[in-house]
């Protein structure tokens, strides 16, 4: 039989005539590990195809006991997805090839996590399917078998990402929330998949909140969307509203790690704005701590939870957060710094670098991101685009070199369209739902996020890593016990590269790194 890598080369040569044609499914490579089963639509890789009966988990992935291996998990454009090696280290670095470099001397930040978000439109999206193929999803994302997502967002009540705009209580005047309650979107469809997440889970599943708007009776323009700011009288029912979710949402067995004050902030001061928001000054953010959100939260025994300002991207930092974090009775009641990534290509890594540098105790985590976000309509899926997945992960490789604790995705699973969306902002998703044919697909960006979640580990340090080489980025972390080593390499070049890692114990990692990769190599010292 062919092996995987044939078949897609050769479909990718000889061109798919019909849009979404199969390709006949590779191998079983082990008991555990299954291939992907692609399926080419037009783009310049493959999507894996999940359904009842078949999905194509990792399997349990780790570094050799023998120190004189290595491990290397590849996946590539060419259609290789967690393709797994294990060879010998060598005494000395291939002769021709690019040096990468590990600093264990300089260390930085320890990893939270990685993971995406359970909105309402994943939610729906998965819930669609019949049971057996939800079991897939779960497994596929949380599970030992999976990539072990472990960090994980939730929408305070509607996002853009449902099918209409609410809050927890849209009875207006209604000050002393006698009337907020729980919608359908969690009852019947987050919070059981979040049950099931937890319990695919090898390790605690770490959940925080994020709202995108309070109800509009409490914003001074009486919108969820478009320019509004939450009245000052209002300060204190919105607090206790944060404290009613975390209460229900604990209640129903979806226990809380921590909260973001509000998505995106700065967008509600545009009156054009299309979706759920709020407008908040920092300086009125900072007041609204302390004030009145930390002192509630407290009081309600919720000071546990980790509590996250900002929340948007990177053109507000430090600016934005300098208000809060400077001001001591604020900065008492706040642990990170959240961050998007919208404006990655506009705004340097040195802003967080500086945000760092600022505020040394407190963190810096990627709350959102997401693909399709840029260009809209027919365009908003594009099923496997490896040039997408590239440019993903080249920037999850240059935030965690400059601090950041993790990153976790946004929508977990979308439609064909992107959606469903009550705005009308349609986006890509690392899993793509075909409800009608009760099967979902697994896109390149759901390979790159695993090379991630699935080896770099809570408490994971990081270490310095750097080559010569500008088609290479790296990243590495080393294990709590400093015995374990994963490096994370792209190669983002139309040439094969042979790379030698050397991390000053004496013995070399020696590979050959395929045209548009992601490589991810696992070592004992």
């Amino acid at each position: 039989m062919k092996s995987l890598v044939a078949v897609v080369l050769g479909v990718l040569l000889a061109g798919v005539a019909a849009q979404g044609k199969e390709v006949k499914r590779g191998r079983k490579v082990s008991k555990r590990q299954e291939n992907c089963a692609p399926r080419q639509y037009g783009y310049d890789s493959v999507v894996c195809v999940c359904n009842a009966t078949y999905c194509d988990n990792p399997g349990p992935i780790s570094s050799p006991a023998d120190a004189t291996q290595f491990t290397s998990v590849i996946s590539a454009r060419e259609g290789q997805r967690f393709q797994v090696n294990t060879a010998d280290k060598g005494t000395a670095p291939t002769d021709g090839g690019t040096i990468i470099t590990l600093n264990r001397t300089q260390t930085r930040q320890s990893i939270i996590g990685f993971g995406g978000a359970f909105t309402d439109s994943t939610a729906l999206n998965v819930y669609a399917l019949t049971a057996p193929v939800v079991d897939q999803f779960v497994n596929t994302y949380f599970s030992e078998d999976g990539i072990k997502y472990n960090l994980c967002r939730i929408p305070i009540a509607g996002s853009d990402c449902s099918t209409r705009p609410y809050s927890y209580d849209d009875v207006e005047g209604d000050v002393d929330l006698v009337n907020w309650a729980l919608e359908p979107e969690d009852t019947d469809y987050k919070i059981p998949l979040i049950l099931k997440a937890k319990a695919a889970s090898p390790g605690p599943l770490l959940l925080f909140g994020s709202p995108w708007s309070p109800p509009a009776w409490m914003k001074s323009n009486g919108m969820f969307n478009g320019s509004g700011y939450l009245l000052p009288e209002m300060w204190q029912p919105y607090s206790n509203y944060f404290v009613k979710f975390v209460e229900a949402y604990e209640a129903a067995g979806a226990d809380m790690w921590g909260l973001t004050t509000q998505n995106e902030p700065l967008s509600g001061f545009d009156e054009n704005w299309g979706w759920n928001t709020c407008g908040w000054t920092a300086e009125d953010m900072r007041d609204w701590i302390k004030q009145s959100l930390g002192p509630t939260l407290e009081a309600a025994g919720m000071r546990r939870l980790m509590l996250m300002v900002d929340d948007f991207n990177r053109d507000t930092l430090p600016w934005y957060v300098q208000p809060m974090l400077e001001d001591p009775d604020c900065a008492n009641y706040v642990d990170g710094t959240a961050v998007h990534w919208y404006s990655d290509q506009w705004v340097g890594p040195e802003v967080l670098d500086e945000t760092q540098e600022l505020f040394p105790d407190k963190w810096l985590l990627h709350t959102e991101a997401c693909q399709g976000w840029d260009v809209g309509g027919a365009d908003s899926v594009q099923l496997g685009s490896w040039e997408r997945a590239q440019d993903y992960v080249f920037r999850i490789i240059e935030n965690l070199n400059h601090y950041t604790r993790g990153w976790v995705d946004w929508n977990m699973a979308l439609d064909l369209m992107g959606g469903p969306n009550w705005a009308n902002n349609m986006l890509d998703s690392p899993i793509i739902v075909n409800a009608t044919a009760d099967e979902f697909y697994k896109e390149p960006l759901f390979y790159t996020m695993g090379h991630f979640s699935k080896f770099v580990q809570p408490g994971y340090q990081y270490i310095q890593s750097s080559t010569t080489d500008g088609d290479l980025q790296t990243v590495a972390f080393q294990s709590v016990d400093s015995s374990e080593s994963v490096l994370i390499v792209l190669n983002s070049g139309e040439s094969v590269k042979t790379v030698s890692v050397d991390d000053g114990s004496g013995s070399y990692v020696n590979l050959d790194l395929p045209v548009k990769s992601l490589v991810t190599l696992l070592y004992k010292l």
